[in-house]
């Protein structure tokens, strides 16, 4: 198999969509054959990435390229950018809206879950800019 290259876009406040994008990658890492536990950390990775850019940036792009031995998510957006990357990353720490915390959303968990699911995590972001978010999974053979 040579890669597999693919494009989302996560739309923004819009929280019944969310997910729809790492939805599809999980269908196509299963037809694919990868293992459960590489499906299920690209995919909670990519899901957290994804609400993310729902609350904090009206939305995004999402780019995957699928290559036998890993999964490279590029997740980027034109938001507000994150002012404190190191507090960013402590669970628990939130900037969300508490409307969008009265939905279930905005606990703190997302960076640091992404970054516990990931083998690399690389955080690119300037304020007033926008984030750019590289995720690489490693497919490690025998694992499910």
């Amino acid at each position: 198999m040579g890669s597999v290259k693919q494009r989302y876009v996560v739309p923004g406040d819009d929280f019944t969509r969310a997910g729809e994008a790492s939805g599809k990658v999980k269908a196509l890492l299963k037809k694919l054959g990868y293992s459960m536990d590489v499906i299920r950390r690209v995919s909670i990775a990519m899901y957290e990435a994804e609400i993310n850019m729902v609350i904090h940036a009206d939305g995004g792009v999402v780019d995957v390229d699928i290559h036998p031995d890993r999964v490279e998510l590029l997740m980027e957006d034109t938001g507000p950018g994150i002012e404190n990357l190191e507090l960013a990353m402590r669970e628990g720490y939130s900037t969300a809206a508490e409307e969008v915390r009265a939905l279930g959303f905005g606990a703190g968990m997302g960076l640091p879950n992404i970054k516990k699911n990931s083998d690399v995590v690389k955080v690119d972001s300037q304020v007033g800019v926008g984030t750019k978010m590289y995720i690489t999974v490693y497919n490690a053979p025998g694992k499910s």
